[in-house]
């Protein structure tokens, strides 16, 4: 069983700055971590390989500097790691990010699990696992705040959604994007940290993949970012309530009903 996980740097701060030209997010500077949800990820791979032996690779879209991100996951127990890196990446969107990411799973190839976090803390859109399922024309389960084997090429899967919980069976290959109910990520000791530098770290760039140029980076997402702003704070007037509880209990309803509320 070959298990990918897709994984992704994000800022380790919430001071992130927009970009006022390209309005994308200005990550110079910024050092970087894991995504914590992706960590839950890498954490279910690990215990499928406990479990079944399979092989767990990490894949990530970005500069050089994500590579810390994957020897990470390695130290954490994955066998190896690929590093999409390119300028012509650079400035992508959900869908173009996705584009890329499903061409290098194709390379790869065999995988019969892609594992993803719920979403980025960046920009918290879940969209990039449901869009790489798209491409690779698999199913999808998203939200998984649980999942076993429960065949030989079938895993079910546990639902968590805001008012209810839904039962999951896909057969594999299959995407599958995690909660972080659904684990505790393990930390990685001093020796597997030295471990982790000796496992193989593939690097890719452009003309390793077979892409279509037109749907890579800035020029080729379809997302258009308009404008960025911080909604202006907007005072509103208090007025208390005096007098017995009884009266001011009337106070509240009869400004209720002025504002058709009740």
């Amino acid at each position: 069983m070959k298990i990918v996980v897709c994984i992704k740097q994000v800022p380790e701060t919430n001071n992130v700055k927009i970009d006022p030209v390209t309005h994308n997010l200005d990550r110079r500077g910024l050092a970087g971590v894991m995504n914590p949800f992706d960590k839950n990820a890498v954490e279910l791979a690990l215990n499928l390989k406990d479990t079944t032996g399979a092989e767990v690779a990490l894949l990530t879209m970005g500069p050089d500097d994500y590579a810390e991100s994957v020897r990470e996951g390695m130290a954490m127990g994955a066998d190896s790691g690929y590093l999409l890196s390119d300028r012509a990446f650079a400035g992508a969107d959900t869908l173009a990010t996705g584009y890329v990411i499903a061409q290098a799973l194709k390379k790869i190839g065999d995988a019969d699990l892609i594992l993803f976090g719920r979403q980025a803390v960046d920009a918290d859109t879940g969209q990039v696992g449901p869009i790489v399922a798209e491409f690779l024309n698999q199913p999808q389960i998203t939200y998984a705040a649980s999942l076993r084997m429960s065949g030989p090429n079938e895993v079910t899967a546990e639902r968590l959604l805001e008012d209810t919980k839904q039962t999951l069976v896909a057969q594999l290959p299959a995407v599958v994007s995690v909660r972080s109910e659904l684990n505790t990520p393990r930390y990685p000791t001093p020796r597997n940290i030295q471990l982790s530098f000796e496992k193989p770290l593939t690097v890719w760039h452009h003309d390793d993949l077979d892409l279509d140029d037109t749907r890579l980076g800035q020029s080729g997402s379809p997302t258009v970012v308009t404008k960025v702003y911080a909604p202006e704070p907007v005072k509103r007037e208090l007025t208390p309530l005096t007098g017995t509880p009884s009266e001011a209990a009337s106070q509240l309803i009869k400004a209720l009903k002025e504002r058709q509320l009740i």
